[in-house]
């Protein structure tokens, strides 16, 4: 991809732009579209059924991403109102209804800082971040999918569906957030998920195995609802605190900085999110929950207390504690 910033470089980027895909694909072709600059990735979930229903299952912001691949969603998004949710339904089903599609898709869009809306792609499957929608409605995909495959049609019109709660989704990949996002290979030493009403975990590992280089480093996927957009994140960290793996690096520091981060908590945030205030340093040194971290304090200073009086020295450990907590 090229972007053209001003008309005197349209046509040298072009020739690079072809080039580039001849040399990759064999195929110089080559389409242009709009630019924008500060995008968020916002998708629907639609359904079909083999007599022609189609209805939406109400949107996913995806815009939190590294190497344009998705990292944290959620639904519903902060930033869509009640107008432009149903505008941007109403052509993803438009989308699907234009192709005779039926059973589950995903059309997905750019919103540029005026809220206007793009066409992106349509992805013709099941996503990955597809059990946000699934907190959201109540609904199962899978099971409805196999019913839309016997040929039933859809149990409900687009009126019966409605928002219940907050659901984020954070992907917790074998990787080294502060080594560029780079794959972490090795040996899943301790692996326990986080439990409770509301926390839902979707993996493939279990203790003591391997994760290899060979496939995509997704370890599992965590899935946290609740009332409130501010009561699920709040729930996503606790979550993240009580998810022990050691044996390699993961994503989980990272996502704990996002969910902490006051740009994605006000909801102002792009898919540049990375790019504008992810810094390796933030994760250094923050491997444990602060109820870790207290703990452990405690207990050295109890311990230090039988020996001699250490005021200032505990004064001087907590100020140094605030100072590098994420």
């Amino acid at each position: 991809m090229r972007v053209v910033e001003s008309e005197s470089d349209f046509e040298n980027q072009m020739e690079r732009a072809i080039s580039e895909a001849t040399s990759a694909f064999g195929d110089g072709s080559v389409f242009i579209e709009k630019y924008v600059t500060q995008p968020r990735h916002i998708e629907f979930q639609i359904f079909g059924d083999q007599h022609g229903n189609v209805v939406h299952w109400f949107e996913r912001e995806c815009s939190i991403q590294r190497r344009h691949q998705k990292v944290i969603e959620e639904a519903p998004s902060s930033v869509l109102t009640p107008e432009l949710r149903n505008k941007m339904g109403e052509a993803a089903v438009n989308v699907a209804k234009a192709a005779n599609y039926y059973n589950a898709g995903t059309v997905e869009f750019i919103l540029d800082e005026n809220k206007n809306f793009y066409f992106l792609e349509m992805n013709t499957r099941l996503q990955v971040e597809h059990p946000v929608t699934e907190m959201i409605t109540g609904l199962d995909l899978v099971k409805l999918q196999i019913k839309v495959a016997e040929g039933e049609k859809l149990p409900f019109a687009q009126n019966d569906l409605t928002i219940h709660g907050h659901a984020v989704e954070v992907r917790v990949y074998a990787e080294d957030p502060t080594n560029n996002f780079l794959p972490d290979i090795g040996t899943l030493k301790t692996y326990k998920r986080p439990q409770g009403h509301g926390v839902r975990v979707d993996d493939g590992f279990e203790q003591g195995m391997a994760i290899p280089f060979y496939y995509d480093p997704m370890i599992a996927k965590m899935i946290c609802h609740d009332e409130t957009r501010e009561r699920a994140i709040e729930k996503t960290i606790r979550a993240i605190d009580e998810y022990e793996i050691t044996g390699l690096e993961t994503t989980l520091g990272f996502c704990r900085m996002v969910m902490k981060h006051e740009a994605f908590r006000s909801g102002d945030f792009d898919t540049k999110f990375v790019e504008k205030y992810f810094k390796p340093e933030l994760l250094k040194g923050n491997d444990q929950p602060e109820e870790a971290l207290l703990a452990a304090m405690l207990s050295a200073l109890t311990q230090e207390s039988k020996k001699s009086t250490i005021l200032p020295a505990a004064t001087t450990g907590s100020s140094q504690w605030k100072k590098n907590r994420v």
